[in-house]
């Protein structure tokens, strides 16, 4: 039966290619971060109109403020990610 996978004609190679996969796995850890933080944002939302249902619109505002800055590191980590894998 033949296997497909990452062939590397030398230990060299091999042990880079090794690398970029652990270094790309590592970098991902930023996504978790990413989730947690998005997951405050609107758990705090959630709870500030519960506490004062006037204030909806202006929360809310804040909120989207706050998911972007918490997407934006996520999106960065994976961005580091991709570059560890396809540009070195």
């Amino acid at each position: 039966m033949q296997s497909r996978g990452v062939v590397a004609e030398t230990t060299t190679a091999a042990i880079l290619i090794a690398a970029k996969m652990q270094g790309a796995g590592l970098a991902t850890i930023g996504l978790a971060g990413a989730g947690i933080g998005i997951g405050t944002v609107f758990g705090a939302l959630i709870t500030g109109v519960a506490r004062n249902p006037s204030l909806r619109g202006q929360l809310f505002s804040y909120a989207v403020l706050g998911f972007a800055f918490a997407e934006a590191t996520g999106l960065f980590a994976l961005m580091m990610a991709f570059l560890i894998l396809y540009a070195y």
